[in-house]
């Protein structure tokens, strides 16, 4: 079969309208094979062993088997290229037809983009400014991906908790993880200690805007950010347990294309809604353009559960002012009802002028008094019951009382279900504050959480895309309980693990760019340490707990960063001189020869000479693979050794 592939390939790859950027495209060779394109079956039919192996004859007339030729060409190792349906679109599509001019419902609808079916490898690394990221980035195609998404070693444990920094012994079940190296790789390692264990995934990838930093080299802006986010995504799936959720925060310039990546990797009968968030508001230089574009207030948060066996626990926002149609106040002692703008008025709560739209529930002392009194205080609504409805008519001015369990307190008055106010008090969140208060039920758009003062929040500073703590606590608190597992893979400034901290939730944060150590790092130790910023006070947060920080153990990352910060071509050429005895260079690469033409080498652009550099080493070495923990070439100590047996081998 491999002679028949290699065959077919010289055939073609002379065909020009088969051949994109130099590369025979599989998908444009099979559309023609099913539209029976004359050229095609022309060029089949003049060798015999194609004639043979695609074409049967019936009658004495040679037929096309074109479902066996698009089996033959769409095999995995024929043609592995990068290129997903056609090469230069992003589209729905079913059986490779594009949906340019009609909507189906087919559930075999998906989103295809280049590059889709392979691996797009990523790097950051930190420049002067805290966001001022570069990435570099290969798209991997499959026959070139062999040991990349193995575990890895992981090393430079420290453990932190109210007493500071300590050695590391043993890793355990309850152990909160800090983990820094590529977020690719240290999930698809995360497969072997947690695969199914993971309650709540909240990610707030780089919204792939000119604003952020998300800047990559590449043609395919938008396809290469979805390869980027679908590879990860992949993962994250097998991490989650059965009952396990998702939520990814963007804005508007992915939601759309991120949506149906997500129907496809999550199944669209998983996706649970999109919420959408106020974020800003429209003042100072936000509203310059005013008249050529509407001004962004909001951001979308997507969200998705692993299988219909997940739940949430409902949340509620404080209501803004009082619903009238509370409007009874129940004697308890006789169960007898009378207004409650006359019991407001009797207590001197409201003046007698005063109606009940003068309630105010900001007012201290109105405040006071329904919180006091929510279990007396009522509205009716019809039920269905006639024969309880008849019953109750009968007492008059009396409530029939079914239940007097006040937890399942079934009341009637006058032929209505009379319920209490204490029914509609639940823990929200206002001023920054956790609290019980009036509040109805948080539905897909939340507007109450303040955005614009958080960039200190957690005692470091972070002014671009940090998340309030508060938007983290309602998402924490609607998905998990207690000790269960929180993972945040683009953990940023920290937000994340440290409200999960702060909620006693077990967390594992995961971040490439060197302001870890400055931000999630030395946040949760003030997180540890009793910091009372966000919602600390909330909470009664006191400090305490503890988290594990390791790295991944670089090989190729290491010439990969070094190559990013040289400044000079000298550097450059001292960096090969060391790479090339040392790093895992491509197979398809020749140092000798390279070595041959050095001083051409040198006459190239810094940025081009990074970027061979670059090219030239093998991206499944980029950190060494826990398979290799004993070879000798990586000199890796007993301790580093033991710790990863313990991490690897723990039942988390």
């Amino acid at each position: 079969m491999q002679n028949l592939q290699e065959d077919l390939i010289k055939l073609l790859k002379n065909e020009e309208n088969l051949v994109v950027d130099g590369h025979l495209n599989k998908n444009k060779i099979i559309e023609l094979a099913l539209k029976v394109e004359p050229k095609l079956i022309r060029l089949l039919l003049s060798t015999d062993t194609f004639k043979k192996h695609f074409f049967q004859k019936v009658d004495e007339v040679l037929i096309f088997d074109k479902i066996k030729f698009q089996r033959f060409v769409n095999n995995k190792s024929f043609l592995p290229d990068s290129y997903t349906v056609f090469k230069n679109k992003i589209g729905l599509v079913v059986n490779d037809d594009y949906l340019d001019n009609y909507i189906t419902g087919s559930k075999d609808v998906v989103l295809a983009f280049p590059h889709k079916d392979c691996i797009l490898e990523g790097g950051q690394t930190k420049e002067d400014q805290k966001r001022n990221e570069v990435f570099w980035n290969e798209t991997l195609a499959p026959d070139n991906v062999d040991r990349l998404l193995s575990p890895k070693v992981f090393t430079n444990f420290k453990k932190y908790d109210k007493d500071g920094e300590h050695k590391v012994e043993v890793i355990t079940p309850n152990d909160n993880l800090i983990l820094k190296g590529n977020n690719l790789l240290c999930l698809a390692s995360l497969l072997k200690t947690h695969r199914g264990k993971i309650k709540l995934i909240y990610i707030d990838p780089p919204f792939n805007t000119n604003n952020d930093s998300f800047k990559y080299n590449d043609s395919f802006n938008h396809s290469t950010w979805l390869t980027f986010m679908s590879n990860r995504l992949s993962i994250a799936k097998e991490l989650m347990k059965d009952d396990g959720l998702i939520f990814i925060h963007l804005d508007q310039i992915e939601e759309a294309y991120m949506k149906i990546l997500c129907d496809e990797i999550f199944n669209r009968e998983n996706y649970v809604n999109t919420i959408a968030v106020k974020s800003s508001t429209p003042s100072g230089t936000k509203t310059a353009h005013r008249d050529k574009t509407i001004i962004k207030q909001k951001d979308f948060i997507l969200v998705y559960r692993k299988s219909s066996s997940a739940s949430f626990i409902p949340q509620y926002k404080r209501k803004e002012k009082w619903d009238t149609h509370f409007n009874y106040y129940l004697n308890k002692k006789d169960n007898t009802v009378i207004s409650l703008l006359e019991k407001l008025k009797a207590d001197k709560i409201l003046e007698a002028e005063q109606s009940l739209k003068d309630f105010d529930i900001d007012n201290k002392k109105h405040r006071e008094f329904y919180l006091k009194e929510a279990n007396r205080i009522c509205q009716t609504q019809s039920h269905k019951n006639e024969e309880l409805k008849n019953q109750s008519r009968k007492l008059k001015d009396k409530v029939l009382v079914i239940n007097e369990n006040l937890e399942n307190e079934t009341m009637f008055y006058n032929g209505r279900q009379l319920t209490p106010l204490s029914k509609s008090i639940h823990e929200v969140i206002y001023n920054g504050k956790i609290d019980n208060d009036f509040g109805m039920l948080l539905c897909d758009f939340w507007d109450d959480i303040d955005f614009q003062n958080t960039q200190n929040e957690g005692g470091v500073s972070f002014t671009n895309g940090k998340k309030p703590e508060e938007l983290l606590y309602r998402i924490i608190n609607m998905a998990t309980t207690k000790n269960e597992i929180v993972l945040d893979f683009f953990v940023g400034s920290g937000t994340t693990a440290s409200v999960a901290h702060k909620m006693n939730r077990r967390y594992i944060g995961i971040e490439q760019m060197d302001y870890i150590e400055e931000l999630p790092f030395l946040r949760l130790q003030k997180v540890i340490n009793g910091e009372n910023g966000g919602i600390s006070k909330s909470l009664n947060w006191n400090g305490g707990g503890s988290f594990v920080y390791a790295e991944l153990l670089q090989y190729n990352q290491k010439y990969i960063e070094q190559i990013q910060e040289a400044k000079t071509k000298e550097r450059l050429v001292e960096i090969w001189q060391e790479m090339k005895y040392k790093a895992f260079l491509s197979y398809q690469f020749d140092a000798e020869v390279f070595d041959t033409r050095i001083d051409a080498f040198k006459t190239a652009t810094i940025e081009y000479m990074q970027k061979y550099l670059n090219e030239i080493l093998d991206k499944n070495q980029l950190y060494v693979n826990l398979s290799e923990i004993e070879d000798e070439t990586f000199e890796i100590s007993d301790e580093v050794k033991a710790l990863n047996k313990s991490f690897y081998n723990t039942k988390f």
